[in-house]
């Protein structure tokens, strides 16, 4: 999706794209790496107005993945769905060499040189962080069971796990001598 500067200046840009997710390297790199596996297009709509001395750039990305919980190692499906507003000011080519704190606005702010603006990377970006970091299937999922195996959301399994803290389960190994 490419929002075209000249155009932008003279009246209010409404854009719309749906592109697999292989369109964008981040996801495609996500889906390698077994994060995920992406079950719908990524659907995006902006709406780009021209501000003073920047584009503001409002709109929302939806999606669909498949995860793998990270407790009961089920497979679900998880909407993925994002609103978000980026600032875009023309680049002035220079680099900062020293660490600086930015502020709100800088931090939703990316900049941009020639005559258009791609969004691509911040649709795959607002995507991606929408992805949990630890899928669960839901929040009671109990697990598996760590003796047997089992899947303790179906129910249980018959295992002795009452007495044996996992964190020190090493140290009941140890035998000591006086």
């Amino acid at each position: 999706m490419k929002i075209e500067i000249e155009k932008v200046k003279k009246k209010q840009l409404d854009l719309s794209e749906s592109e697999p997710a292989t369109h964008f390297p981040a996801l495609v790199e996500m889906e390698k790496a077994g994060e995920c596996v992406f079950t719908a297009p990524v659907d995006a709509q902006v709406t780009a107005i021209w501000e003073y001395d920047h584009v503001r750039a409002a709109g929302k990305v939806e999606s669909a993945v498949r995860l793998t919980c990270s407790r009961c190692l089920a497979e679900y499906d998880y909407p993925i769905s994002s609103d978000f507003t980026i600032f875009y000011t023309q680049s002035k080519g220079e680099e900062l060499d020293e660490e600086v704190e930015l502020s709100d606005e800088e931090l939703i702010s990316a900049t941009y040189s020639g005559d258009e603006i791609d969004m691509d990377p911040e649709i795959a970006e607002q995507v991606a962080l929408e992805v949990p970091y630890k899928p669960l299937c839901s929040e009671s999922c109990r697990g598996l069971c760590p003796e047997c195996g089992a899947d303790l959301n179906a129910g249980e399994c018959g295992c002795d796990r009452g007495g044996i803290n996992l964190k020190m389960a090493a140290l009941k190994k140890i035998k000591i001598e006086k």
